[in-house]
């Protein structure tokens, strides 16, 4: 049989056509499929440091102090009674004070609170009971200070009202805390879904440097072209988006977890009860490490931009760097 001339090249050409197109196609599924799994993880950690910072830190704070300085109020009114103040001022300034402090810890934590509609229905209760302490405590301070017996009974209820077990104020303000935690667990900690995807962006960025590696080793061998500068380029933008927001992710893990830890050592202070103005001073001031610690930083946002521009350049590139040489060698030439 005799083989006419030119159709061994022809097939070749042929084979090297495909061989190229399958490797665009290859590059552009990888890179889609890539980037959209990197940017959906990337901002996922960003949107739960913001949420730590917006309302998880504030929260947490906000239930510790105001336990605290609903227990430091009941302690300046029976300091008060004791001194023999409350003949005169009834429960005293600093009692007011405390008093004041945790209405508007409570207030502030109707806005903040993340346990949603579950919190709200523990924070709408805790204002019931509130309003029942301070009948209470007031008639104690002020009314029954000649009666010893009624001015007990009062003090007695008010502390019931404040700490008695499951009912009490700052047991339900605990059972909030803890709900909060464990919703601090889910901020500060990646999710399976999460792996997933940052393992899938990775996995797909891999492929796309050995896709990548392999169409310049056929262009240059087979084509006899020199190194794309297109591909070239592309692998360094590959190269930032496997490395950049992987690193600023493990960043913002990290604070996520050093926050969280901060939040746990609030958590703990509120439950020191043995110098509550200590206590107070403790929580305020490991409050504002933790907001220190979660201060937004504007090169991770950069960072998300930055892959924005380097995932648009995985997707240009590729198909301009082998669609020229396709168009060039073989499409235009039939």
């Amino acid at each position: 049989m005799r083989i006419r001339p030119g159709s061994g090249r022809s097939a070749y050409r042929s084979r090297t056509r495909r061989l190229l197109e399958r490797h665009l196609a290859a590059m552009l599924v990888a890179a889609l499929v890539s980037m959209s799994a990197l940017l959906v993880s990337y901002r996922e950690v960003q949107i739960s440091a913001g949420e730590m910072r917006a309302h998880g830190a504030p929260a947490v704070q906000g239930v510790a102090a105001t336990q605290l300085a609903l227990l430091r109020a009941h302690k300046e009114a029976e300091g008060s009674v004791k001194s023999g103040i409350a003949d005169v001022v009834g429960a005293g300034a600093r009692y007011e004070n405390q008093l004041a402090a945790a209405d508007q810890g409570l207030s502030r934590l109707s806005d903040v609170q993340i346990d949603g509609d579950r919190g709200r229905g523990v924070l709408e209760t805790v204002n019931g009971v509130l309003t029942s302490y301070s009948s209470s405590i007031t008639p104690g301070a002020v009314k029954y200070v000649s009666d010893d017996l009624m001015q007990k009974e009062k003090f007695a209820e008010a502390e019931m009202l404040l700490t008695r077990e499951g009912t009490g104020v700052v047991p339900r303000l605990d059972v909030l805390q803890g709900h909060q935690m464990a919703r601090i667990d889910a901020f500060s900690s990646m999710s399976p879904s999460q792996w997933s995807g940052w393992a899938v962006a990775e996995l797909g960025l891999l492929a796309m440097v050995l896709i990548t590696l392999s169409a310049l080793w056929v262009l240059r061998t087979r084509c006899g072209h020199s190194l794309d500068l297109c591909l070239l380029v592309s692998l360094l933008a590959i190269v930032f988006l496997a490395t950049g927001p992987l690193i600023a992710t493990s960043n913002t893990q990290d604070r996520l977890g050093a926050a969280r830890d901060g939040l746990i050592r609030i958590e703990q202070q509120a439950h020191d009860h043995s110098d509550l103005a200590g206590s107070q001073q403790a929580v305020t001031d490991t409050s504002t490490r933790v907001r220190a610690g979660l201060a937004a930083q504007g090169w991770q946002s950069g960072i998300y931009y930055g892959a924005l521009a380097a995932g648009a350049l995985i997707v240009l590139l590729p198909a301009i760097g082998i669609g020229r040489h396709l168009n060039a060698d073989y499409w235009r030439t039939g």
